[in-house]
Parts: C-alpha cells; structure tokens; sequence
C-alpha cells in the first residue's frame, strides 16, 4: 500500500489560512499579552474577539460531522491547523482552539440524540463556543487514574449523587483546569458511586457555565501560555439534569478513550512551537556574527540547528500518523499513537526551546528575545494532560 505525505490542495490552502490568521491576528494579540505586566489583566477578554474570528473561519468544528453542523474533516487536517496557530502561540492553539475541536466530539460519539440535538445546537448557529474539561482534584494525583489497584479509597472524590431526574454534583477541582471560569460549558468527571473503585465509578457530566453552585477560583499564573486561563472549580450542590450524563454511570474512563484527539491537538500545537524555535534560532544563526563570520557558519551552532530540524520533522511525522490512526483505528491512536506523539513532541519542543537559548546566548535569556517564551511554554506540555512518564508507563499496557 502507497503511503503519501504530500497535502492536497485542500489541505495545502487550509494550512495556508490558518498561518495567515496566526501571523495577522493571533500575533500581535500574543506579543501584547507578553508585553504585559498588568496583574489584573484577563487575557480571554483580549482574545475573545480573536477567538471568534477562527471560529467564523471554520477553525472550532473542523472533526464534527455535517449532520451536527461540522466540516467533517479528517484528523490530519485538525494538526495542520494547530501546528499554525501553536507556531506562533501554543497556549492560544491549545486552551482555544484545540479544546473547543475536540470536546464536542465526546457528545458526537457518546452522546443520546437528545444530546447532540440539544447540546450542539450552537454548532449550526455559528455561535463561538468555548469548553472545558475537569478531572483533576488538588488532593488527588491525577496519575490515580492509570491506578491498577482497585482500591475504592484512591482516587478523585468530587462526586454526583442521583436525586430523582437530576445528579447533585460537590466537590473542587484543581487550579489547574483550563478555561474554568470563562468557558461556556464544562465536561465534569464525577464519581456516581465512592464504594467503587474510580475506574468503575466515574462519569461525566455536561455543565452548563450558569449552572447554580458551579463557582470558580482566581486565575493561576503559569511559567508560560500567558494567553491562558486556568482556575479552580468548586461545585456546591451542583444540581444536573440526569439527561446531561454522558454515556452511562461508570463510563468515563471508555468515553475519554473515544478521544485520541485530544492528545493528537496538543502533539501538533507543540509540534508548532518546535518549528517556532527552530526558525527563530537559524534566523539568529544567519545574522549574528561571530569571529567574523555569522554563527551558522560554526560546526558547533550548526550541529544544533540540523538537530533542531531532524527532531521537528520526526516529531510532525508522529502526529500526522496519529492523527492517520484517528481516523482509521481509533483505539491504536487512542492507547498507544495519540500519547506517543504528544510525549515526543513536547520532548522536542523543550529541546529545541532549550537550544534556541543556547544559541541566542545571552539574548536568550532576556525578554527582548523569544527564546525564552518559547521554553516556558514548552515546558508546560510536559504535565498538560498527564506527564510524558504517565502517559508512557500507560502505553506500555498496549505494546
């Protein structure tokens, strides 16, 4: 069987579209977040408008089915978009976009009718939507989740007790959820039963942001991804629909494997910063001099600009196969492609972070110059969505 690596028209004029709308909108968006120092600044209110806008290009229902109002586009197609926006700023690509392709698939795929008329009637109205997803707990590693013990004691207690047609949902999240406070609608994972163990026992909710008793704590400042916004959530007798369970009781864990995506989205942003980096050291390499010849002309700084390029390609090539895999094998992409990619392309991303740096030499540690936005950033893939050592340990299960 042939394998191709070339896009097609398409795919080459999407790509073309999404760098144009990271340089010309997200660009200078993020330059000013940077710019910042403002604490009382809320980056979605400035990124609201640009949010939007990739929203009206399409840039939030590329996976969805038409029939509920999406592009039905290939996973391919969703990293060639987020590889553009993350290149020029991944926590805007990531928390943004990436979120609010990915989540709506859970109610595409797991969801009644009922669900999919009712809680993706935005979709068709073109209304910009964002989303959020809530597991971890501030007391509780998140790790517990890959827990081969089943040991009803370890694990999240945020829980959700059945009452009549409705859950009653009480419980806090960790500062740690994205978009928890500014979303518009929130995937919450709750236990149905605390005599069970966790694996058995989660489920997942769909909450509306004006839901009664959903409150929210003050926005966390990260290293990096300055564009973000990441809070606390405290439930309080937060009471649900029963028609507002994703799936059945006890089905998170099989749901949240429905999603490869979500790590594939990740993967291909962080495959943008490390492309980024990249570009940014060579271009400093061919301009700065050094004993009068310009530093790219140094075996030493050559080296690691080659390294930077070789790990770049290689890491790009892991994500389109997930994304392929996606597509054509969900559970493979899902268990061992989709997490492989991610790991390796955050790897790649901190490297090449970490070499721009070095080549910049004292520039680089100076604000003036981005190679240490990029290395901040960078290093917040590392624990997004589970630790590369995690992700990998749970791989291995699947070998």
């Amino acid at each position: 069987m042939a394998i191709g690596l070339c896009l097609t028209p398409e795919q080459t004029e999407l790509q073309q579209t999404a760098r144009d709308f990271a340089i010309s909108e997200i660009q200078p968006l993020a330059q000013k977040l940077d710019e910042s120092n403002d604490p009382n600044l809320v980056p979605w209110e400035l990124c609201k408008g640009v949010f939007c806008k990739g929203a009206s290009l399409g840039f939030t229902s590329l996976l969805l089915p038409q029939e509920l109002g999406g592009q039905a586009r290939k996973c391919i197609d969703f990293a060639l978009v987020q590889e553009e926006l993350g290149a020029v700023d991944v926590s805007i690509a990531s928390s943004y976009f990436s979120l609010s392709n990915v989540m709506p698939l859970l109610i595409g795929r797991a969801g009644s009718s009922e669900q999919r008329d009712r809680l993706l009637s935005y979709v068709s109205s073109s209304e910009a939507f964002v989303f959020s997803a809530a597991e971890s707990e501030p007391n509780v590693a998140s790790s517990d989740l890959f827990c081969p013990t089943p040991d009803a004691q370890i694990g999240m207690k945020t829980v959700a007790v059945r009452d009549g047609d409705t859950y009653v949902l009480n419980g806090q999240k960790s500062a740690l959820v994205t978009n928890a406070g500014i979303a518009d609608a929130y995937f919450i994972i709750a236990r149905t039963a605390l005599d069970k163990p966790m694996q058995e026992s989660m489920s997942i909710f769909y909450v509306g942001a004006d839901t009664p008793g959903l409150t929210f704590g003050k926005r966390i400042e990260m290293i990096g991804w300055k564009a973000s916004h990441h809070a606390a959530i405290h439930l309080n007798n937060v009471r649900v629909p029963a028609q507002n369970l994703i799936g059945q009781e006890g089905q998170a864990g099989a749901l949240l494997m429905l999603l490869p995506e979500v790590a594939i989205g990740l993967a291909a942003s962080y495959v943008g910063l490390a492309r980024a980096a990249y570009e940014y050291a060579l271009n400093y390499a061919k301009q700065r001099v050094s004993w009068g010849r310009p530093l790219i002309a140094h075996q030493a700084v050559a080296l690691k600009l080659a390294d930077m390029m070789v790990n770049t390609q290689a890491a790009r090539l892991m994500v389109w196969d997930a994304a392929c895999a996606a597509d054509t094998s969900p559970q493979l992409a899902a268990t061992v492609k989709a997490p492989a990619a991610k790991t390796f392309a955050v790897d790649v991303a901190i490297k090449n972070a970490q070499t721009a740096v070095e080549i910049l030499g004292g520039y680089g540690v100076t604000k003036e110059y981005r190679a240490g936005k990029f290395l901040s950033d960078a290093w917040i893939g590392y624990s997004c969505d589970f630790t590369r050592d995690i992700l990998r340990l749970g791989l291995v299960n699947f070998m």
